[in-house]
């Protein structure tokens, strides 16, 4: 009797297939975890990518310039070239302080950059000079353009090899430290006066 018992225990195999399935199950359990946390982890990375793209967008916004009202081109009516430009410029966003320290009389520590181009020659640094019209929160000639301040920006253009004459079309293009460019294309009118407005 204890042989046909032993015969039967040892041939009911149903606690073996319940260990296998359990190794199986977490087997699968572990590898999608670790799978899980891959994608996780992946996930949480591109978002900080993305996040970081969202706040240097925003950093380079604040810290654009527009134009406000019209540029004035200055001539000489005896060469009939042009010899200067202004115009105006103003936060666009009302963000972060731009910094116009005045590149004139070989001043080496401007940030801001303004190149001239036309069809006879590129200028990558002109000479240029600031004014503050209005409200202006500049004390100890810190030349930040800060938030409802307009800043008069004039152009020397007595240095070019060429000077601009009638129907000429330039480009001024003022570059900040930071934020984008502004880009100013103009075309001169038929005749040279002392004061032009462009527009």
């Amino acid at each position: 009797m204890l042989k046909g018992l032993n015969k039967g225990l040892r041939r009911d195999e149903r606690g073996i297939t319940g260990l296998e399935t359990a190794i199986i199950l977490i087997a699968f359990v572990v590898v999608a975890s670790v799978f899980a946390y891959t994608v996780l982890s992946a996930g949480i990375f591109s978002s900080q990518k993305g996040q970081e793209a969202v706040y240097s967008g925003l950093a380079q916004t604040r810290a654009t310039m527009e134009v406000k009202g019209s540029m004035f081109a200055y001539g000489n009516t005896t060469s009939g070239n042009v010899t200067a430009v202004s115009f105006t410029l103003t936060n666009a966003l009302k963000g972060q302080d731009i910094d116009l320290s005045p590149n004139d009389s070989g001043n080496a520590t401007h940030v801001t950059i303004i190149s001239y181009t036309d069809k006879n020659q590129h200028v990558p640094d002109m000479p240029w000079s600031v004014a503050w019209i209005g409200k202006n929160t500049n004390t100890g000639g810190s030349n930040l353009l800060a938030q409802d301040e307009q800043a008069v920006i004039t152009v020397d253009l007595t240095g070019l090899t060429v000077s601009p004459g009638i129907y000429s079309t330039f480009t001024i293009e003022v570059k900040p430290v930071t934020g984008a460019s502004l880009i100013l294309n103009r075309t001169l009118p038929a005749r040279i006066d002392p004061v032009m407005n462009l527009h």
